[in-house]
């Protein structure tokens, strides 16, 4: 009988996390349970045979297979125009809008290819650091405090872009001779395009986290959580801050940064954990 180092727990050798405390505990190597210092991957070991606890289905691919569809029914859409006899012969703006679509649909899918790979080295042991299964009531405390930072968040934004609107359209109302009623009318529907925007989102992610697998997968430059995907290894990007709370839930808290063509963005995840799972060895990986 072998046991788990981190909780005592009996394992079997064929496993790669614990079932108890989901720490990481196989040395692929030597086939010797304990926390290793550092993993180093066998271009011969297949991971998908030796890591059976982890049943999750990559949904990064599925965005890459509707991307591509999308592109190929763009494309059609480009060529139709250049045609005789067909309803799009002669329409060429619609032909430039199929091929904005077309790239777009192209980067999208170049982009989540990428994301799918680096998800499926998480799903299949290889660069995960720690695993575990949310519970009913850590995923159901985990939806609300997302969907009430959310919602928040989005009200404010709301409140200040609904002011601007005002002022810049009730400055043209003023001056403007004509066309009053129409510019107010433009006015009243871009607010509520952004109202439904900003309060409709939330409840859509809610719903959406709700139907989540409650699936968490850690690993040192992305995550997996409930459905989502996070990864902070692109260029001028990394780890800001990893410590443990216990609020509004006792688990583990990753703050990342990425930087794009403006400036830094800092990102934050509160991730829920079981009470007897000890984080410190995952914040040290993810500090090493």
């Amino acid at each position: 009988m072998k046991y788990c180092s981190n909780c005592g727990q009996p394992v079997t050798s064929e496993e790669v996390f614990c079932k108890s405390c989901g720490i990481k505990i196989l040395n692929i190597e030597s086939k010797t349970v304990g926390i290793v210092d550092e993993f180093i991957p066998s271009k011969s070991i297949n991971f998908e045979t030796i890591n059976q606890t982890i049943s999750l289905k990559n949904n990064q691919s599925s965005t890459v297979n509707i991307s591509l569809l999308v592109a190929f029914i763009s494309l059609i859409i480009i060529v139709l125009p250049f045609y005789n006899n067909n309803p799009l012969t002669g329409f060429w703006a619609i032909a430039l809008i199929g091929m904005f679509v077309f790239l777009s649909a192209i980067i999208v899918a170049f982009i989540f290819k990428s994301r799918a790979k680096k998800l499926q080295t998480l799903i299949t042991g290889e660069n995960v650091l720690a695993s575990w299964k949310l519970n009913e009531n850590n995923k159901s405390t985990y939806v609300n405090y997302l969907f009430e930072n959310e919602k928040a968040k989005n009200k404010g934004i709301f409140w200040i872009t609904t002011i601007l609107i005002v002022v810049i359209f009730g400055f043209f109302i003023l001056i403007l001779e004509e066309g009053k009623g129409v510019m107010f009318l433009v006015m009243l529907v871009l607010i509520g395009f952004i109202g439904l925007f900003a309060f409709g989102m939330p409840i859509y992610y809610k719903n959406k986290n709700l139907n989540g697998d409650g699936n968490v997968l850690i690993g040192k430059k992305f995550a997996y959580i409930n459905g989502f995907f996070h990864n902070w290894d692109f260029p001028l990007s990394g780890i800001k801050k990893s410590s443990v709370i216990n609020e509004p839930f006792y688990g583990l808290q990753i703050q990342y940064y990425y930087t794009d063509r403006t400036f830094t963005n800092t990102e934050e995840l509160n991730i829920p954990a079981p009470q007897e799972l000890d984080l410190k060895h995952v914040i040290n990986e993810l500090k090493g």
